[in-house]
């Protein structure tokens, strides 16, 4: 399917004066909505894959019973999977291979489902499923899984994300993006205590895409397509068509490429976040009109800015008392003088600024 853009006319939102715990604007690089400073107030360990581009995605669990003991989980794509505390601390690594993009979903039953694209064989996408014990924080490994049908031909799994469960007796359903932007909806089942997924459809933009972020509310599939912009695919119709959600270039605030996507449903607001990796910054959208509500970058503090960010994650309500408000992971692509590795931020600050009249 080849893009089709309709540039929208509304006007941008200006952000006002900063809020306690930011600096000042930071640069425009180009795009007529600048983007305010935060600066990170937790980091991950660096992974185990020195001096490579290897940390890729997060995903976040909140322990309802006991916010502060919540866990963040990131990938390695060179090695595995890691589980992290919020004091930043390794809890586990599993080595499961090239694993690139991670989520997770609590089942109702006490279990959270873990599940990320596996690229180690990139002629055979998988999907490789765990169970992540919040107490413990320990992983077990469910094994990877090919999903395509044998008669489609080879692919790379890229992309991935999981939304809420559609049909009867699905524990969930995951998403895969191919590296050439096609997308494969599979439903994630459980057959005499065994989880496997099965492949259920597919949709396709034109070019290389990664980040994907399902909204339940309104059962509809974000897709980043790296050079070109943000798709909406509405999961309720049979064929689902791409939508034009957002566009790299000055108007909506991204410049490519668009990586990770995450969703913010807190207190009213229902807001995308999308890593605008070619200015190292973050553009936040309006989910009901598209329109841009706002840009912040994770600027240079005592632990350092983020840059080329590669996935996000966020979620809200309370994280302890160091992210009352909720909490957003950023992947950091430039650790130096150590391995990559994901920066925390409390997402409340951000919040405050981008709604600062």
């Amino acid at each position: 399917m080849q893009p089709f853009f309709q540039m929208r006319s509304s006007a941008l939102l200006a952000l006002a004066a900063c809020v306690s715990g930011c600096a000042t604007a930071g640069s425009t690089a180009g795009v007529s909505l600048p983007a305010v400073d935060i600066v990170a107030k937790g980091e991950t360990a660096p992974v185990g894959t020195a001096k490579a581009d290897a940390a890729d995605d997060p995903a976040i669990w909140r322990n309802a019973a006991d916010p502060a003991a919540s866990l963040v989980l990131g990938t390695d794509k060179k090695a595995g999977l890691y589980v992290y505390g919020l004091d930043g601390k390794t809890r586990d690594f599993v080595a499961a291979g090239a694993l690139n993009n991670v989520d997770l979903r609590e089942l109702g039953d006490g279990r959270i489902l873990v599940a990320a694209s596996d690229r180690t064989d990139p002629a055979r996408p998988r999907i490789a499923l765990f169970l992540l014990d919040g107490r413990s924080a320990r992983l077990t490994q469910l094994g990877a899984h090919p999903f395509l049908p044998e008669s489609h031909g080879p692919a790379e799994a890229y992309g991935f994300c999981m939304g809420k469960a559609l049909g009867e007796g699905e524990l969930a359903r995951a998403y895969v993006v191919m590296k050439d932007g096609e997308v494969a909806e599979t439903a994630l089942v459980e057959n005499a205590g065994a989880i496997a997924p099965r492949y259920l459809r597919s949709m396709k933009v034109a070019t290389q895409s990664e980040g994907c972020v399902v909204d339940d509310v309104t059962g509809n599939l974000y897709l980043g397509e790296e050079n070109v912009g943000i798709w909406r695919f509405d999961l309720s119709q049979p064929q689902p068509g791409a939508q034009s959600f957002a566009e790299v270039g000055v108007a909506d605030g991204l410049v490519a490429d668009v990586e990770g996507l995450a969703i913010d449903r807190g207190e009213g607001r229902s807001w995308l976040i999308a890593s605008s990796q070619g200015d190292n910054a973050y553009a936040v959208f309006d989910l009901a009109t598209g329109d841009p509500v706002g840009r912040f970058r994770i600027a240079a503090g005592s632990l350092g800015a983020t840059s080329e960010t590669d996935g996000i994650e966020l979620a809200t309500g309370s994280f302890g008392d160091a992210y009352p408000r909720g909490l957003f992971v950023a992947q950091d692509g430039d650790n130096a003088p150590a391995a990559q590795n994901f920066k925390f931020v409390d997402w409340g600050v951000i919040v405050s600024l981008l709604t600062a009249q």
